[in-house]
């Protein structure tokens, strides 16, 4: 059996948000889910600039776990955009 999952500082968001291609309609789309905390690891380090270091400070997890969170997230992007997929964040 595995730890407990440890408590990660994410920003509130309002509910899901669902971003899809234009002009597809959601029901023939396949969603990728992207987590609350891949999101938020992505907002500190690639809209506001922050050191893996200081993201992780301000989520209250190890530099390994930022860095763990980034490259998963920014895979999940990637793959929704290239492949026409919808990208839903999940909020917790």
């Amino acid at each position: 059996m595995g730890r407990c999952r440890k408590y990660r500082c994410c920003r509130r968001l309002p509910d899901e948000i669902i971003y899809k291609p234009a002009g597809i309609p959601l029901c023939d789309l396949s969603i990728i889910e992207l987590a609350q905390d891949e999101f938020e690891a992505m907002r500190l380090c690639d809209l506001e600039g922050k050191s893996q270091i200081e993201a992780a400070q301000e989520m209250l997890i190890s530099r390994g776990t930022i860095q763990r969170l980034l490259e998963a997230g920014r895979s999940k992007v990637v793959q929704a955009i290239l492949n026409n997929n919808a990208l839903q964040i999940k909020t917790e």
